[in-house]
């Protein structure tokens, strides 16, 4: 299963005219063009849903339980046509019987002497022969009833379909659901196209998977072809050494199909990241980063960050030995943590992905204690104010520039203490931990591009 996020995108087009094109009220899919920009040119304003969303348009749903109401009348109909021909072919075959027992019961009514001891015996044996006819009659009533239903429901059906047919206006069902598949794809197309962009909003939670203790981590690679939806799973915030990988997010799901891994070097905290197919994490009780190969099952590198605090010396508000995170974007590896050199503000800094080397570091002035969480995307650091209910993404520093500002993003703390929350770029979601519960969320990205062709 892949989760794409909603994106808000400003592309240039061709026409100023207000224009909605497909809007689902559930899930909140628009695509639109807006009024002319200042310098001349028309914007394009589109908001794409989780992929797949239109499966889910309330129409369509509709449409689906209507289909399958028209399947099940469809079967109860051929089922009551079967009924119905084999209990006719009986009272055809039975018809005979009867009429030469109303010619029998006639004479014996015209002539009571005649209807001797043996004569009265075989009136009896006759009318045993018509006895399984009451059930079948019994049988044709219950049928009658079930056709009246079966009207009854006819008449809804077709009330219900003329109703979604003059909501859809023109539009054929299957051209319209083909119209928006090709829509839907073309978008996802232009949003792998897309740069970077500025985080906007947070999806509603998404909870995959309840197992574990009330820390931990899990993750996808950030880097590897979608192709490999591999998932790492590491319980707990210290001292572990064991990691699970399983083949597929389904796997992870039922827990079936894994392998385990056994690191050489136990971890601290929940800041762990896989890129490329290596696992990097902060090794137990230093300030040590390490490079585990999950192929070779080796250690590659591990290095010292200078100065970094370590054993809950600066970690986040929840603790855990949470004082270095591993984060990765679009760019590539980053390590967050906090010195004494700088009063236990958040430091961030790009990592040489091969050799670990810290590249260039930028302090954000933010407290880390005070920090619940934090997360890169687009070499922008959001930070929540708080690990608990309640929490928000209330700082962003942006390293392209060395700057800062206090932001105010809902994000729903869905089981209230979370103590993992990374990006991944390839799948463009926040993994997070939670309180034993394993959570994505949608991001929302504003980007500004130019197009010159038609979306």
């Amino acid at each position: 299963m892949r989760l794409l996020p909603g994106l808000l995108l400003l592309l240039s087009a061709g026409s100023p005219a207000m224009q909605t094109l497909f809007q689902s009220p559930d899930e909140g899919w628009q695509v639109y063009t807006s009024a002319q920009a200042p310098d001349g040119k028309c914007l394009c304003t589109a908001v794409i849903p989780v992929q797949g969303t239109c499966s889910r348009d309330l129409r369509s749903h509709q449409l689906r339980q209507l289909t399958e109401k028209v399947q099940n009348i469809s079967q109860s109909m051929e089922v009551l046509d079967l009924r119905t021909s084999r209990d006719l072919q009986y009272v055809r075959n039975t018809e005979a019987l009867m009429k030469g027992l109303d010619t029998r019961l006639r004479a014996a009514a015209d002539s009571q002497r005649s209807l001797n001891a043996k004569s009265f015996q075989e009136l009896k044996d006759k009318m045993r022969e018509l006895l399984p006819l009451i059930p079948v009659l019994d049988q044709y009533k219950s049928d009658t009833r079930m056709i009246v239903h079966l009207k009854e429901e006819v008449r809804n059906l077709s009330g219900s379909l003329l109703a979604i047919q003059e909501e859809m206006g023109a539009y054929d069902y299957e051209e319209l659901q083909q119209r928006v598949l090709l829509l839907e794809a073309r978008l996802h197309a232009c949003v792998q196209k897309l740069g970077c962009g500025k985080l906007t909003g947070v999806s509603n939670p998404i909870t995959i998977r309840a197992s574990g203790s009330r820390f931990g981590s899990w993750m996808t690679d950030t880097m590897t072809p979608s192709a490999d939806s591999r998932v790492w799973y590491m319980d707990g915030y210290y001292k572990g050494r064991r990691v699970l990988e399983f083949r597929t997010l389904n796997d992870f799901v039922t827990g079936q199909n894994f392998v385990q891994h056994l690191l050489p070097h136990p971890w601290a905290g929940t800041g762990h990241v896989v890129f490329n197919g290596s696992l990097y994490y902060n090794k137990y009780q230093s300030n040590v980063a390490v490079k585990y190969h999950f192929r070779s099952r080796s250690v590659l590198v591990q290095r010292s960050l200078p100065g970094a605090g370590y054993n809950n010396t600066f970690p986040y508000s929840w603790g855990g030995f949470s004082d270095i995170d591993f984060m990765v974007d679009e760019s590539g590896l980053w390590a967050v943590y906090t010195t004494n050199q700088n009063a236990g503000n958040i430091v961030v800094s790009r990592v040489d992905p091969q050799t670990l080397e810290v590249l260039r570091s930028w302090d954000t002035g933010y407290p880390k204690r005070s920090a619940g969480e934090a997360f890169i995307i687009c070499g922008t650091l959001y930070v929540t104010n708080s690990h608990l209910a309640g929490a928000k993404i209330y700082f962003a520093y942006y390293t392209n520039t060395s700057s800062y500002e206090y932001t105010d993003i809902p994000f729903h703390n869905q089981y209230s203490h979370i103590s993992m929350l990374d990006y991944n770029p390839r799948e463009r979601v926040l993994y997070t931990w939670n309180n034993g519960h394993q959570v994505i969320y949608n991001v929302t990205l504003f980007h500004v591009i130019k197009t010159s062709g038609e979306l």
